[in-house]
């Protein structure tokens, strides 16, 4: 099974993290810019956080086999911080980076007009930049909050192929299919979606322009459910190649709209930027 996880959080886990994902299958993943849980007090926190997007994580993922690529953007949360609304001037920067390969996380949290000014801005940058957009929709109030993404979305220039519409669960993805856009499921421990309520979507709504990923990060969450998928997929009869369509092919389908996406995994070398990846290393 060769899994490819299109949203996960590596700044957040660990070494033993990556030598897991890589038994369970994982060889690239898609990591998005987000908050950290610390609120950020400056636009150069950012700037440091996005440099080790684009040279520390695809270093680090590289001495475990797995390819590394990126989404950057101002998230939703911090979005409504007057400190942290500058980082939008400078995003263009580093949407020209090889590696990035969408806006993202974009989309809203408390569905404030300092969140409407950032999505709808963000979405002009990818347009800008030729980029897909992923779009992380609230953990409050889903349906609400997907159809004021669904307006922003139509008042732009992003056609829906471009977008997926993440953190989707039952009472969102009958009006996400509708939307034409990618349909993007979080599969968490406690909360989100699990397995098995993943598989009954993939039962009545089938695996075109699906993503299924761990979303793992800083809390509780586990980046070997895309593999629990896959198992639980197959347990309910799905075939082999409808396992690889919704866990390698759609996630290369759609980040390959990029431009950028690189599959090969080059020689990472033994320092990043004087520092290995070992404790005492030379």
């Amino acid at each position: 099974m060769r899994i490819f996880d299109p949203h996960i959080h590596m700044t957040s886990r660990t070494t033993d993290d990556y030598e897991a994902m890589y038994a369970a299958g994982v060889r690239a993943l898609v990591e998005p810019a987000f908050w950290l849980g610390q609120p950020r007090t400056s636009p150069a926190s950012f700037f440091d956080y996005f440099d080790s997007l684009l040279g520390w994580e695809p270093f680090r993922a590289a001495q475990h086999g797995i390819a590394h690529h990126c989404t950057i953007a101002l998230n939703p949360k911090e979005a409504n911080d007057p400190r942290c609304t500058p980082v939008l001037d400078a995003l263009p920067r580093y949407l020209v980076k090889d590696s990035v390969v969408a806006v993202g996380e974009i989309g809203y949290d408390s569905m404030t007009p300092a969140e409407d000014n950032a999505l709808a801005a963000q979405l002009q940058l990818a347009v800008d930049h030729g980029l897909p957009a992923l779009v992380h929709t609230p953990h409050r109030d889903k349906a609400a909050g997907l159809k004021r993404t669904l307006d922003v979305l139509r008042e732009s220039d992003l056609p829906p192929a471009r977008v997926v519409l993440d953190h989707l669960n039952e009472t969102t993805v009958g009006d996400a299919t509708d939307s034409g856009c990618w349909l993007g499921f979080s599969i968490y421990p406690d909360t989100k979606m699990d397995p098995e309520r993943m598989v009954r979507i993939l039962r009545v709504h089938g695996t075109e322009r699906v993503l299924v990923n761990s979303a793992a990060d800083w809390g509780r969450s586990d980046p070997l459910k895309t593999r629990h998928v896959g198992e639980a997929m197959l347990a309910a009869g799905f075939s082999d190649e409808d396992v690889d369509q919704v866990l390698w092919r759609n996630p290369v389908e759609f980040y390959g709209q990029s431009g950028r996406l690189t599959l090969d995994i080059a020689d990472p070398g033994a320092l990043h930027e004087g520092n290995s990846i070992l404790r005492g290393g030379e």
